[in-house]
């Protein structure tokens, strides 16, 4: 006996909580399922009179066509309402159909055909023509029978004597002349009949969330099967995504080219020039001047020392071996030690093992945000911390990499600087880059990387 309860106390404690989950629910789902009928009925009476019209204007092809595309779109609009009442009734959302495609932005033919040859909108006049009315007319039908019938039976004591109790007409509705016909009588009939009607409606009312509940996930489901996305929509913007970055990889590719090759022509190149100048001219002066060679060499010698700086920080933008020696993190701690701006490097990656890729374009966002920090920031001190997070996808997880500091602010991604270089990058990667750095700081710039584990 004392297994049974211990069994049975967990059941007791719970189903009181989710059975008032059901009626908390309810205003919104009746909020929900009474206007359902008529805004169906609108939408059905809109949509068959405007059909109707552009079959008989057909004849006339453009005027026909033109009403037909009214049509269609009404279709549509009467299918958002009813995924955004659906939203409002407490189901869960239902992302929108894609409506255009990218023949609509290449002239009117190509709309038309776009609007006509889309099936959404068609399953949207179907919804809307058929569909709808009939589901909703079912559950607007019973939800106001079981409403009304449970509130009259349990307003029975007040309203049975403003119609008089004696009429013949309501006695032959009494549950006591079908329950008990001809066994009570006088105040025996009444006070049972009255207390029937109570217990009935106490029943119709406990059962009114069930029967809520389920008219309104009867009418999610249809909409989830007629108003969204098809899985090939998903397709499509999954090739449209990948060629898009695709170029932006292109891009950015092209971009970090042509600063290397300016960077280099600026740089270690003009040093170079000058070495090979300063040597030639302490050859030239060798013997008939010795000190003024040795000059010359000194100057030659600091212009090789400038060079092979230069150069080292040119290659820290690539992989520098200490990240293909020890990992992310020390390369990381090692480059916050260099910045010129004083900053605080925060590990947040624990033991995770990433792959070379993904570290070395890491790296190379963490170098150009905080180049940028101490060009362009008038910054005093900046931190940079590198964390993993759990993605929407469980084979799926975000490397962010943070940038932020206290500078003046106002940074932005504008075209031709290091930030939209940046973040066309990272687009072309599969990431983002998201920059938040109101005027007078602080700025806090956010570069984020797909890990793909496998």
């Amino acid at each position: 006996m004392t297994t049974t309860s211990a069994t049975l106390a967990p059941v007791i404690a719970i189903r009181p909580p989710l059975y008032a989950q059901l009626w908390r629910r309810v205003p919104r789902e009746l909020g929900y399922l009474l206007p359902g009928y008529p805004i169906a009925m609108v939408g059905f009476c809109l949509s068959v009179a405007l059909l109707a019209t552009s079959f008989a204007t057909l004849i006339t092809f453009f005027l026909g066509v033109f009403i037909l595309i009214a049509t269609l779109y009404i279709a549509r609009g009467f299918g958002t309402v009813e995924l955004v009442r659906l939203r409002w009734s407490g189901q869960p959302p239902i992302t929108g159909p894609e409506w255009q495609d990218a023949r609509a932005r290449q002239g009117f033919w190509s709309w038309l055909r776009a609007v006509v040859g889309n099936g959404h909108y068609w399953l949207a006049l179907l919804h809307t023509l058929v569909i709808s009315p009939v589901a909703s007319f079912l559950s607007w039908l019973v939800t106001i029978i079981w409403t009304s019938t449970a509130l009259g039976a349990l307003s029975y004591g007040l309203w049975i004597n403003a119609i008089g109790r004696g009429s013949l007409t309501v006695g032959r509705y009494y549950l006591t002349n079908w329950l008990f016909p001809n066994a009570l009588d006088g105040t025996a009939r009444l006070s049972v009949e009255l207390v029937l009607n109570v217990l009935f409606g106490l029943v119709l009312l406990a059962l009114l969330p069930f029967v809520t509940r389920g008219f309104t996930v009867m009418h999610w489901g249809i909409a989830r099967l007629l108003l969204s996305p098809f899985r090939s929509d998903a397709l499509k913007r999954q090739v449209i995504a990948l060629n898009q970055s695709r170029g932006a990889a292109a891009s950015a590719e092209g971009q970090s080219l042509r600063k290397l090759e300016r960077d280099l022509h600026d740089g270690p190149q003009q040093r170079l020039v000058r070495l090979q100048m300063d040597i030639a001219a302490a050859q030239r002066v060798l013997d008939t001047d010795p000190t003024a060679a040795h000059g010359l060499l000194e100057g030659a010698m600091t212009q090789s020392k400038e060079a092979l700086e230069e150069l080292r920080a040119l290659s820290r933008g690539f992989a520098p071996p200490l990240l293909l020696d020890r990992g992310l993190a020390a390369a990381l701690d090692s480059l916050a030690a260099r910045s010129t701006v004083p900053v605080t490097f925060d590990d947040r990656l624990g033991d995770a093992q990433l792959p070379l890729e993904i570290e070395r374009n890491a790296y190379f966002v963490a170098s150009e945000l905080l180049a940028n920090v101490a060009k362009h920031s008038g910054a005093k001190s900046a931190s940079l911390a590198v964390t993993l997070r759990s993605g929407e996808q469980a084979e799926t997880t975000w490397l962010d990499v943070t940038v932020t500091d206290d500078g003046a602010g106002g940074a932005s991604a504008v075209a031709g600087h290091g930030l939209a270089g940046l973040d066309e990058r990272l687009h072309g990667l599969g990431g983002t880059l998201e920059i938040s750095s109101p005027s007078g700081g602080p700025t806090v710039v956010i570069g984020q990387l797909p890990v793909v584990l496998g």
